[in-house]
């Protein structure tokens, strides 16, 4: 099992990494952070394989990936 970690405060909301995620476990939240971006979200580590393509893609490097 992987799962991946986002930096609510680095993250911009490009929404990069919501392309990148073959699983589409990556999505972009309904409210803004406290800099007002609207900021990716991460579901179901159970489907993540940890490809890490969504934090590779990720421009502001908001995106920390983990396996087990």
């Amino acid at each position: 099992m992987s799962f991946i970690t986002i930096d609510e405060a680095r993250c911009k909301g490009c929404g990069l990494c919501t392309i990148a995620c073959p699983k589409k476990l990556v999505t972009m939240s309904t409210t803004p952070n406290s800099l007002g971006f609207t900021v990716a979200t991460f579901s179901d580590p159970e489907k993540c394989s940890g490809c890490a393509l969504c934090a590779e893609m990720c421009p502001d490097v908001a995106i920390m990936v983990f396996k087990d």
